[in-house]
């Protein structure tokens, strides 16, 4: 498609207004390129993931460690030599990137545990920083967004991109057609376009077409990653990768109330309760160990990690002394977009979430299965199976070695729970230039990504990555944009 007429037009056209995007535009701005960011949602939901996470970002302090160890964190699916390279330079940067804006890096003061895989060699080059004085849902977010604000670059929000527009003869990209509610909007771009609009973690198609193990996936998460850059990029020729790498699955609760997922304390793996708790599958049966610590959701199995299997349905099974003693949902969370953005008061005893149907509520363990749907004389045997344990002190099945109690009498309770995620880490192949290419490895001209959208995290996930990568790749992508040579300035024809 090519406008006869354009609505608006900037040297460097940013899609997204996350971590990536605010570290993309900043650079190319202070070279002096005019910068436009479109973004999906209203500003009050803007930010991606970069705002509702925990916010930390990740700073290696020795450029050859950090080359090693995302070498060993690939594991089988490499990454290109000089891909590598270049983030290990890049991602040494970050704090001083951050400080130079003036910005106030803190480490975070659980180190060395934040390693994600301290076995791998050079992990001890990991460093956890976050803005100012508090980690978790903290300042650093608004400091990142006022690198944007403070330089006065536009952002146009509830203006998704849809799709990128390119020169049918030199396969250049000028501009992006956006929406506005039911209007299309024109942006050129004189110089490149880059692309930060996050993964597809609530696009159930893109779930079920890319991502291993899972039927279906939420994200706990914004919900506005709907896998929009990858549709953009596949328009114009990109290749993919990294599709089936993601931050999950966790068990969480998904109502209808929220588009995304709702944490449950008792299956926090360090965090006792009294009270009796399984989680089994649509045949009645448990399938793992309930309070098992994932890294971001991989687990070891037979010398290789992978995902965590979680067969839908799945149902919390627990008693009146898990019901009576405290709220299932942490009350106090530091990240996730429902607890930060919806705010959501979950009561202190759970009463008014049985209300809403939420939670299920049966006198006996074979009333409780007809009710959710599972077979009665399965899920008593599990039920019994797992009490025998509980009284043995041993859980004979998957070694469980939190909250080991047996069941008491009714009523029983059922929660239903689903397969959630932080984020997904594939989309269109970038280079080290933060060119996005073809599947041949050629460049498409005036075409840039950063941040999760096409990760260079292939298998395994440091946490924290996510965000260092944004500021990054968000600083490469800038830059080389900004050197672009413009199309002409005139607004009105191409």
């Amino acid at each position: 498609m090519n406008p006869d007429t354009w609505d608006r037009e900037a040297d460097v056209v940013v899609v997204g207004f996350g971590g990536a995007g605010i570290a993309a535009a900043v650079t190319a701005h202070d070279l002096g390129a005019q910068v436009e960011i479109l973004e999906k949602a209203p500003q009050a939901h803007a930010g991606g993931n970069t705002r509702i996470a925990a916010q930390g970002y990740l700073n290696t302090s020795c450029e050859e460690k950090a080359a090693t160890y995302l070498k060993a964190l690939c594991g089988p699916y490499t990454v290109p030599d000089e891909m590598i390279r270049v983030w290990a330079e890049e991602m040494s940067r970050n704090t001083d990137w951050v400080a130079g804006l003036g910005g106030d890096p803190q480490e975070h003061q659980f180190q060395p545990e934040g390693i994600e895989f301290p076995e791998l060699p050079g992990s001890d080059c990991v460093h956890k920083f976050h803005d100012g004085p508090k980690y978790g849902y903290s300042l650093t977010w608004k400091r990142f967004e006022s690198f944007a604000r403070d330089r006065a670059i536009p952002v146009l929000y509830e203006t998704p991109g849809r799709e990128l527009i390119q020169h049918p003869e030199t396969k250049e990209i000028f501009g992006v057609r956006a929406e506005q509610g039911e209007r299309s909007v024109f942006v050129k771009a004189r110089k490149a376009v880059i692309l930060t609009c996050g993964g597809f973690e609530n696009n159930q198609k893109m779930i079920q077409t890319y991502l291993p193990g899972v039927s279906r996936c939420y994200p706990s998460g914004t919900p506005y990653n709907e896998g929009d850059g990858i549709t953009m990029a596949l328009g114009v020729g990109a290749d993919l990768w990294h599709m089936k790498n993601y931050a999950g699955p966790s068990m969480a609760l998904k109502v209808p109330e929220f588009p995304a997922t709702l944490s449950m304390q008792a299956l926090h793996f360090s965090k006792e309760f009294p009270g009796a708790m399984i989680v089994v599958g649509p045949d009645g049966r448990r399938f793992a160990d309930e309070k098992y610590k994932t890294r971001h959701g991989k687990v070891l199995v037979n010398g290789t990690w992978q995902p965590l299997q979680v067969p839908c349905a799945m149902h919390m099974i627990f008693d009146q002394a898990l019901m009576s003693a405290a709220p299932l949902y942490n009350k106090e969370p530091n990240r996730g977009w429902t607890p930060i953005t919806e705010a959501y008061d979950w009561s202190d005893d759970n009463s008014a979430e049985l209300e809403k149907g939420w939670i299920k509520q049966a006198d006996s363990v074979g009333a409780l299965a007809k009710t959710i749907g599972l077979e009665p004389d399965m899920l008593e045997e599990t039920v019994e199976r797992w009490s025998d344990f509980a009284r043995e002190g041993a859980d004979q099945d998957f070694g469980r070695e939190l909250m080991l109690s047996p069941f008491a009498s009714g009523p029983y309770f059922a929660l239903e729970l689903s397969p959630s995620m932080i984020n997904t880490q594939g989309g269109p192949r970038r280079n080290e230039k933060a060119q996005i290419v073809r599947p041949d490895g050629t460049p498409i001209p005036r075409l840039y990504s950063a941040g999760e959208l096409g990760s260079i995290f292939s298998y395994l996930y440091q946490g924290t990555g996510n965000i260092g990568e944004c500021l990054a790749f968000g600083r490469i992508s800038g830059r080389n944009a900004a050197a672009e040579t413009p199309w002409s300035r005139s607004s009105s024809r191409m």
